[in-house]
């Protein structure tokens, strides 16, 4: 049997390489003889530049960038080279995720740091930058970001949401003349507009610490910002991806591209699953926002074209049997389920390998 691997990260546990390996390890202590094709997946976020490396080889540089609250913070990026073109990838969490806001103020996080890798990869001689946008923890519009790009402003770009107060005028020229000629596109796995009911803040403030009872304020600050610099493009799908770094982007040129769609095209994720008899996808909770451009809905949309079954490995499911179908999965299992909690977190390899061997056991033949 030909089985094909394509989990994302267990956030906070396992990389989508390592899940990927358990996966494999423990699906061949059930089924020895069954060819196993591994394809660590991504949507953008975090472990974006990882699973490219994996897939495409490439050279990966460190770098240091400024963190969100200022901070020196370690950071890679990717490039590849493919004749004349040179592709640069990176990770915009890596410069300002979650994990790095810590206890500071959410409202003061920045995005400089993303644009400083912006400028290392075109300095590494990148003719293209993809930037994966997911897991950030800010929501500055990507201010920051056109700060560290020469952009200036009535009120100070670098200084986080709260430091956009009262901006009327924004000349993003200069960050514009910076990148001229480079070839700028934003991985995004969300597609929602900058501001508004269904807007930066009010989808992903409470996420990223911002107070429910400042969102109308700040989500009016980002608005300031929207009307100084493009209110419509503000408007577009998108836009408000990474605390609205998608917008800071458009600014820039820049054309957006779902992140699963990149990762799995790269991948030819397509083409594997046609020779696949069974596809295995999965991550740490499989809940009914998957379906938002996630990495197991987009797995499980390619392995119905390819009219293949798919099956969730996860460590925890939230979601009943016609959710599942909504998603396009078979069956979905929980390795809550099957080692308990403590376990899971305790030895999450170890755990994810032990439920991959027995979902082995009913559907490998």
């Amino acid at each position: 049997m030909r089985v094909l691997i394509a989990p994302d990260k267990f956030a906070g546990t396992l990389s989508a390489v390592e899940a990927a390996r358990a996966i494999a390890a423990g699906w061949a202590r059930r089924a020895p003889a069954d060819e196993l094709d591994l394809a660590p997946m991504a949507d953008g976020g975090p472990g974006f530049v990882a699973v490219l490396h994996d897939a495409l080889g490439g050279a990966l540089h460190a770098v240091t960038v400024r963190g969100p609250h200022g901070a020196v913070v370690p950071a890679t990026l990717l490039l590849v080279e493919r004749g004349p073109a040179r592709t640069a990838y990176v990770e915009s969490a890596q410069a300002c995720g979650l994990h790095l806001v810590g206890e500071g103020d959410p409202e003061a996080a920045s995005s400089f740091g993303v644009g400083e890798l912006v400028l290392a990869a075109w300095e590494a001689g990148a003719t293209e930058v993809v930037v994966g946008l997911g897991g950030s923890g800010t929501s500055d519009g990507g201010a920051g970001l056109l700060a560290a790009l020469g952009a200036t402003a009535d009120r100070p770009l670098d200084a986080g949401l709260s430091g956009l107060a009262g901006i009327t005028r924004v000349d993003v020229g200069p960050a514009r003349e910076r990148v001229r000629g480079l070839r700028l596109t934003a991985a995004s796995d969300v597609d929602i507009p900058l501001t508004g009911l269904f807007g930066a803040i009010k989808t992903f403030g409470a996420q990223k610490g911002l107070a429910e009872e400042r969102m109308p304020a700040l989500d009016g600050v980002l608005e300031e910002l929207a009307v100084a610099a493009d209110r419509a493009l503000s408007l577009e799908k998108g836009a408000g991806a990474a605390g609205g770094l998608g917008f800071a982007l458009g600014l820039l040129g820049a054309h957006r591209e779902p992140g699963i769609a990149l990762v799995t095209g790269v991948t030819r994720l397509a083409e594997r699953a046609r020779r696949a008899d069974l596809v295995l996808t999965g991550e740490g909770a499989f809940d009914f926002s998957s379906r938002s451009g996630k990495v197991p809905y987009g797995v499980a949309a390619i392995a119905a074209e390819a009219l293949r079954p798919c099956v969730a490995l996860a460590g925890q499911v939230l979601v009943g049997s016609r959710e599942m179908r909504v998603l396009g999965i078979e069956s979905a299992y929980a390795m809550v389920d099957v080692v308990g909690e403590e376990r899971s977190f305790a030895d999450p390899a170890g755990s994810l390998s032990d439920l991959a061997e027995r979902v082995a056991r009913t559907w490998s033949h």
